[in-house]
């Protein structure tokens, strides 16, 4: 049995963000391409996934993995931790009883968020830029540390965090959503069958977990399409930069595209997000039940 619970949240966490990545990455690669794409570009989602597989590949689909796996897994980790450090607080605060209220919930589900935003946001940038570049030879980036070298060098920690303010939006309000509705639907299950967390089974954790996934998109997903924009933009007028904030992305977004500029990619994110986290859940609950006993 592990006593150390800040281990256990960090490992449950890595291992459920591992398998969120290796389930959920072509599907991701198919949203950030639609949401960054000039309109016009592809006319569906199967012509997304047409194109890229006759002109780049069946691997094309994983493009950028190696960043995503090493730092999704390290997002997830840190989200975990937090988010279960700060349900045992206001665990505290209850005198003792598990069962939180919502706010509670959501709180604790932002608070996981906001953490890890700090690694999501240059993560997520430098594989969308991995995800978007052009498949022509030399690339413009070899890799994730020639991407994030490259970057760095010409623009500094500043490039490096490019679309740091969409992302801290979407972490805080996202992952309040998300872990909200997912403890919400376990604490009500263990209360209905009169039982403990651990003997809710697995299943139920995928259930709940694709429940999740919905929460998460469907209270952030604009955000998600203008960080998306900023983190493909350029990085100075010099270079083609089209937004200079969020606030003035959401304005041009909204003035060239309206409201279907705000949901391009949202077919492929909905069709990935219960596989994608259902398995993130099944594998984190399943780790941190075998570590606990």
């Amino acid at each position: 049995m592990v006593k150390n619970q800040t281990v256990v949240d960090l490992t449950s966490g890595t291992v459920g963000g591992i398998a969120q990545v290796i389930v959920g990455q072509p599907f991701d690669l198919v949203k950030v391409r639609m949401q960054t794409s000039p309109p016009g570009t592809y006319k569906s989602t199967m012509d997304v996934v047409t194109t890229v597989f006759k002109n780049e590949g069946p691997l094309a689909f994983y493009k950028g993995t190696l960043t995503p796996l090493l730092g999704i897994g390290l997002c997830v980790s840190i989200q975990f931790a937090a988010l279960n450090s700060t349900k045992r607080f206001f665990t505290d605060q209850n005198n003792g009883s598990p069962m939180l209220s919502y706010p509670q919930l959501f709180c604790a589900g932002a608070v996981a968020g906001l953490s890890n935003s700090i690694v999501s946001g240059p993560v997520e940038h430098v594989r969308i830029r991995l995800q978007t570049q052009a498949s022509t030879v030399p690339l413009a980036y070899a890799g994730p540390l020639d991407c994030i070298s490259k970057i760095y060098k010409a623009n500094g920690l500043a490039g490096i965090f490019k679309g740091q303010v969409p992302t801290l939006w979407r972490e805080g309000v996202g992952y309040g959503s998300y872990f909200f509705a997912y403890e919400a639907l376990m604490q009500r299950h263990m209360r209905k069958e009169n039982i403990t967390r651990s003997e809710v089974s697995p299943g139920f954790a995928v259930l709940y977990g694709a429940a999740a996934g919905y929460g998460l998109w469907f209270s952030i997903y604009p955000f998600d399409v203008i960080k998306s924009k900023i983190q493909t933009d350029g990085f100075s007028a010099s270079s083609g930069r089209k937004y200079t904030s969020m606030l003035d992305a959401f304005r041009k977004v909204w003035a060239q595209q309206g409201v279907a500029g705000f949901t391009r990619g949202l077919g492929p994110t909905l069709i990935r997000s219960p596989f994608a986290n259902g398995a993130t859940f099944l594998f984190a609950e399943l780790t941190m039940r075998s570590m606990s006993e």
